[in-house]
């Protein structure tokens, strides 16, 4: 269960334009050679993936909601963890007290929501993937860009959300100009998005820093619109 980078072109090349995590589904169009075709059902943001990456979809019972979640071998929360759960996987589970049985190990219930439940505060979920990478079409903490972060936040509390800064522009209502700042506003600084932890400081992908990261709005750029989502 590892993320899949969606490509815009068949080849390993090809440059990243969003990443499939763990559970998501992809809607399959067409298949060429070892690539499939097609578009993430959770955004519909088209490209390619492995098609070998791929797997029938199960019924969603819990998703990560930190940015990393372990795998344990049983259900000692103690164990040494066989590998993790980016922010955002979808998984199909039991409870087991404390834990949640997936297809290969347990997960500690403190990790994850139940399908359904939403996070409040989209700066909050983004704050978690402080120290995060940079990385171009990334969605996780192991590689992110600034899109993918507002993306995955913004999912989280239960907003569809585009995966492009572009179509992100659309999201919610514009702020009037007149009116201030407050946590979780979206902010565009040409192509960077990020969002407000306060009305001075934004939580947002640093491709100077190379890493997610909180500053002060001027340090990114030029605020060029400012947009409200209700949440």
């Amino acid at each position: 269960m590892i993320p899949t980078l969606v490509r815009d072109a068949p080849s390993d090349t090809a440059p990243a334009v969003s990443e499939l995590l763990p559970g998501e589904g992809f809607a399959v169009l067409d298949i060429t050679g070892h690539w499939a075709w097609g578009y993430c059902l959770s955004d519909r943001r088209v490209g390619y993936v492995e098609a070998i990456e791929l797997t029938d979809p199960l019924p969603v019972t819990h998703v990560v909601v930190e940015a990393n979640a372990p795998i344990q071998p049983n259900r000692d929360p103690l164990s040494p963890p066989l590998s993790s759960l980016p922010m955002g996987s979808r998984l199909t589970g039991k409870v087991h007290g404390a834990m949640v049985m997936i297809e290969g190990g347990y997960v500690p219930l403190s990790y994850l929501h139940a399908v359904g439940e939403v996070e409040a505060d989209a700066a909050t979920v983004a704050q978690r993937m402080i120290g995060a990478h940079w990385l171009a079409g990334g969605r996780t903490c192991r590689g992110i860009d600034c899109s993918g972060l507002v993306q995955l936040a913004l999912q989280l509390c239960g907003v569809d959300c585009p995966r492009d800064v572009d179509m992100q522009r659309s999201l919610g209502e514009p702020i009037p100009a007149r009116s201030g700042l407050k946590r979780g506003d979206i902010v565009f600084c040409g192509n960077v998005v990020g969002l407000m932890v306060d009305d001075q400081l934004v939580v947002h992908v640093s491709e100077t820093l190379g890493r997610v990261t909180v500053e002060p709005l001027h340090c990114i750029g030029e605020l060029l619109e400012r947009r409200r989502v209700s949440i």
